[in-house]
């Protein structure tokens, strides 16, 4: 497989998951605003976004990548699509579509942090991506001092399968560890 016309959408009771559209960039830029100090202890990319033109420009390049197969972010918003809830998505960073394989990532804004958004969230995109896309596995990476990161893998059914030592410095200048987990799409019933 070289090539993948993505799921464009999906919906359920509680949120939206979808890609960016040309348009969000507002939305988008207001979510990592206000999430700058919560989301920077673990990321490094909440600095890019000085403006809204930011938040527009990544909303555009996250579309035409997900358009082309490249990558596929996506928003984490309401029913309504007023606001953004967060982001995730199925990054193609190690091997990708041949191997049917994706790395997952997710983040969610501040004022919605510590609700279970972030676990129902990664339990839809998990069921989402095994029904829907064509993963025959899974996998998360996380810092090592993330605990609500952990947290919501492992509630989400997916194992550890090992730890990176040292693996990345962090944004606050530390070397920090890489916690990797995964699923199989064979698991994805046990979860």
């Amino acid at each position: 497989m070289d090539y993948l016309f993505a799921p464009d959408r999906f919906e359920s009771d509680s949120f939206v998951l979808r890609s960016y559209l040309p348009g969000d960039g507002a939305k988008l830029f207001e979510a990592v605003d206000s999430s700058r100090e919560h989301l920077s202890r673990w990321m490094p990319w909440p600095k890019e976004y000085q403006q809204v033109e930011d938040g527009e420009r990544r909303a555009r390049i996250s579309r035409g990548r997900y358009l082309l197969g490249e990558n596929f972010t996506i928003a984490i918003l309401p029913p309504d699509e007023g606001e953004l809830w967060g982001g995730c998505g199925f990054h193609l960073r190690d091997s990708g579509l041949a191997d049917r394989t994706a790395d997952m990532g997710m983040w969610i804004r501040a004022s919605h942090a510590g609700r279970g958004l972030g676990t129902e969230a990664l339990r839809t995109l998990i069921r989402w991506g095994f029904s829907e896309w064509p993963w025959l596995r899974l996998s998360w990476h996380c810092d090592g001092r993330n605990v609500a990161s952990r947290r919501v893998a492992e509630k989400a059914g997916m194992r550890q399968e090992g730890t990176l030592r040292s693996h990345f410095q962090a944004p606050d200048g530390e070397r920090r560890d890489t916690l990797c987990y995964a699923i199989l799409k064979e698991d994805a019933g046990e979860a």
